[in-house]
């Protein structure tokens, strides 16, 4: 068990932030880590959508096996492409020391921060104590279980066992395929993963997102300002279940469901994509911006196909509006480039659906 934790801790949160250092000149405020840790997983579960979706659509016996292998070369690679960019940067902690002595100046700020861990922290214990059954988990957890322990992707039925048809809207959206490559190199069970251990990593990354968020919203204001944010944000999130399909519900209940990384995760940080854009409308965005902004609408693809649908539209709105705000169409081709893949895949899905 304690390898098993190992492991996923490597591939979870050491991997994804030292890819992320790639794109660590995205943001330049301070101690960028939440931003590398984001970019980082975004950038990899891109490459699992490259990766997996050619092989699921020309099916094979253990074809699930080739992925893990390609997956881990990809990531491999990527790992090396971001220590030869320099992954050993000094990190700006001038910033955070600075940061550190005006809370304590600030007594309510400090007050306010430890307020906005406690509640994020029992949100953690309780997504792993009170384990909810969710209808759909009968669907994508028996889906990573029945890929990592027979090594097929999408060709035995989840409910009973038999043989069945590739379902086009699923395997072109192959998230539950992730977490099946997730037990795999663990050894630790599909559910397990699934139920335990990325609730407490999607819930974090997802707070992760908030913060950045927050951070640009609230740049201008007093100290008080972000803490109260998040603490504002994590109420609602606790008491947001009063429905079924509520973002807050998603995010809680149905956090290894890709339809919820999509809803929490994916679009909120094409959100802080859009803000950086509008930061920075006077200046040219470097080539790692757009870059990342594509590799955000392809991750939307890996955890729904609805994700081909609404990255694209949030991409369109945000670069049309950055367009008529300063009057730079040029802005249109990044923009337009990093919907290709999404709408890609809308019409393969459209032609083989």
């Amino acid at each position: 068990m304690v390898w098993q934790i190992i492991i996923l801790f490597l591939v979870l949160l050491v991997l994804p932030v030292l890819v992320g250092s790639i794109f660590s000149g995205v943001e330049h405020k301070g101690l960028n880590l939440p931003l590398r840790w984001v970019s980082g997983q975004i950038c990899l579960w891109a490459g699992f959508q490259a990766v997996s979706v050619p092989l699921i659509l020309m099916p094979r016996e253990k074809g699930f096996f080739s992925v893990v292998i390609l997956y881990m070369v990809f990531g491999g690679a990527m790992l090396l492409f971001a220590l030869g960019m320099g992954i050993k940067r000094r990190v700006r902690l001038r910033a955070v020391s600075n940061t550190a002595a005006a809370l304590k100046k600030d007594k309510v700020a400090l007050l306010l921060w430890g307020l906005v861990i406690c509640l994020l922290l029992l949100q953690l214990i309780l997504a792993v104590v009170l384990a909810y059954e969710e209808g759909d988990d009968a669907f994508y957890v028996a889906v990573s279980s029945v890929t990592s322990e027979s090594g097929t992707m999408y060709q035995v039925l989840p409910y009973t066992g038999g043989s069945t048809e590739l379902d086009m809207r699923h395997g072109l959206a192959p998230f539950p395929i992730w977490v099946a490559f997730l037990a795999r190199v663990s050894g630790m069970h599909a559910a397990t993963v699934a139920q335990v251990v990325l609730p407490v990593t999607l819930i974090g990354m997802a707070y992760m997102i908030y913060y950045m968020i927050g951070r640009r919203l609230f740049s201008g204001s007093s100290r008080r300002g972000l803490p109260l944010f998040m603490l504002f944000l994590e109420v609602l999130v606790i008491f947001g279940g009063q429905s079924l399909y509520t973002a807050e519900n998603f995010l809680l209940v149905r956090t290894a469901q890709g339809k919820a990384v999509l809803a929490c995760i994916i679009i909120p940080f094409l959100f802080f994509l859009l803000l950086l854009l509008f930061e920075r409308m006077q200046k040219r965005q470097g080539a790692e911006y757009w870059i990342l902004l594509g590799l955000t609408t392809t991750a939307g693809c890996l955890c729904s196909t609805q994700g081909a649908l609404l990255t694209c539209v949030l991409v369109g709105m945000g670069s049309l509006s950055a367009v008529v705000s300063c009057r730079r169409w040029r802005i249109l081709i990044p923009a337009a480039a990093c919907c290709l893949i999404p709408v890609g895949m809308a019409v393969f899905y459209l032609l083989l659906g």
